[in-house]
């Protein structure tokens, strides 16, 4: 297994300091007065861990916490991640001041589970909702009773809301403001068409809460224009969690301003076309870039209002989708694209921005994937997990914060027709074709070398490992 290196600069730490398991929660307690005689457990502390406590107490604000999804958004849709053809500089400026990961991977390959593995922790295939890929009626979604990050961040003290769409069940048993998230405003489907907001199956999906709001104008501004205005707000002294999930780039290929576009999809579809809003006969490499630009600067407007509202330096703000890119993406040098295993349907740009507590203009190798987001938010927070529902991510914050190894453990993805394990630079894919390949990322991200003839003992080990993750989740319906 490769050895992974910590790598990362961190504010005020003066390098890696060995915290303690109390001290992981960054900043959480309360600041002490500069006079207070230390105790017995500082005097006993050498001099980093002493400086390490001091600054907790200097900086005891938990941070607030932005998180914004594109959809069907490829690894290589930003140009800081080499797009040929795509600007975004807002993205890349986001970048700059923050931490990219060049090997960050979603959840899953499609919408839903991945959903379900950030707002659980979990793999998707622990909850029944989970192996929905994606949902697409009602009789599924995510159960109430399940601890989410919105709900135990709450518990913990924080303001949550989740503006744009949720694909995680519908109403009247699946919603939002069921698991933990205290306002809601978007759409509960896979998809809507940007202007009409009619979704798959013709029905009208904006809503406000568990109410319908009516706004036939471009999907994405809208958006921006309320994610704008909950980071500006006055959360009554409260930390907040903001989860931001645009639909943008995913189809329909509507661009702000394609009124002409927009009727005949929507005639469509109250027509009773039940393909609509696929839009398999419209979009265009250039209509995908005028999208992701968009959403670039859609993303740019509301960090413009974050930095105006003063909170810019305790906002923790990350980025990524919720899994590879689609038709038009561009996904070289990966293989495969959306609901598939191989690299191009799973992994995806992640970027994490800090400025209390991470310098600007660094890049991880390290893989990492959604769960993992879920675990480090949460100990970032202050908050813990149910311990009846355990979760499958590890946190980063030590490797990002206290210069500590990242954890050695594998990833493990599953779909239907495929399985997938990372463990190192290895990866083991079985795909849709049943045979079992092994792959040396490192040197063959493209997944064209197939060592598993070379390298029998790995491919077994990898396929073991697979199996008894696998065998600890739910089947699947037959």
């Amino acid at each position: 297994m490769t050895s992974y290196e910590p790598n990362l600069s961190r504010r005020a730490f003066g390098g890696a300091v060995g915290a303690t398991a109390a001290a992981a929660a960054v900043g959480l307690g309360a600041a002490a007065p500069a006079h207070a005689a230390p105790s017995a457990e500082d005097r006993d502390a050498g001099p980093q861990e002493r400086e390490f406590r001091a600054d907790r107490g200097r900086r005891s604000r938990r941070p607030n916490i932005l998180f914004i999804l594109g959809d069907d958004l490829g690894w290589a849709d930003l140009s800081s991640y080499d797009s040929p053809n795509i600007k975004t500089p807002n993205l890349d400026r986001l970048a700059r001041q923050g931490v990219r990961f060049t090997d960050a991977y979603s959840g899953s390959a499609t919408c839903s589970p991945t959903r379900f593995s950030l707002y659980t922790g979990r793999y998707p295939g622990r909850a029944k909702g989970g192996l929905a890929e994606p949902i697409a009626d009602k009789t599924v979604g995510l159960e109430p009773t399940h601890p989410t990050l919105a709900s135990l961040l709450r518990g913990s003290g924080y303001a949550t809301a989740l503006i744009g769409k949720w694909h995680c069940g519908y109403l009247p048993d699946y919603s939002p403001t069921k698991s933990g998230w205290d306002e809601f405003f978007g759409n509960f489907g896979g998809a809507l068409e940007y202007y009409s907001k009619l979704g798959l199956g013709g029905e009208y999906d904006l809503y406000e809460g568990d109410a319908e709001y009516k706004d036939l104008r471009y999907y994405t501004r809208i958006l921006t224009e309320r994610a704008s205005e909950y980071v500006s707000r006055d959360h009554g002294g409260k930390p907040w969690l903001l989860n931001l999930n645009f639909t943008t780039p995913h189809w329909p290929w509507i661009a702000d301003g394609d009124t002409e576009a927009s009727a005949e999809v929507t005639r469509r579809i109250k027509a009773g076309d039940g393909r609509a809003l696929w839009h398999q006969d419209g979009g265009s490499i250039e209509k995908y870039k005028q999208m992701v630009e968009d959403l670039d600067r859609s993303v740019g407007e509301v960090l413009k209002a974050l930095k105006r509202s003063g909170q810019e330096e305790d906002t923790l703000v990350f980025f990524s989708s919720d899994n590879g890119g689609e038709r038009f993406s561009h996904n070289w040098p990966l293989a495969g694209n959306k609901a598939s295993l191989q690299e191009g349907g799973i992994r995806v740009p992640n970027i994490v921005r800090w400025p209390a507590r991470l310098d600007g203009g660094q890049v991880s190798h390290v893989p990492v994937f959604t769960p993992d987001w879920t675990a480090t938010l949460l100990e970032l927070a202050g908050a813990r997990a149910n311990p009846a529902y355990p979760l499958d991510g590890v946190s980063l914050a030590g490797y990002l914060l206290r210069g500590e190894k990242p954890a050695e453990r594998d990833l493990f993805w599953r779909v239907r027709g495929e399985r997938a394990l990372r463990r190192g630079d290895w990866k083991y894919y079985r795909g849709k074709s049943g045979r079992d390949q092994l792959f040396n990322l490192a040197g063959d991200i493209r997944e064209q070398a197939d060592k598993a003839g070379l390298e029998p003992a790995r491919l077994a080990n990898l396929r073991a490992a697979w199996e008894k993750t696998d065998a600890g989740l739910l089947p699947y319906p037959g």
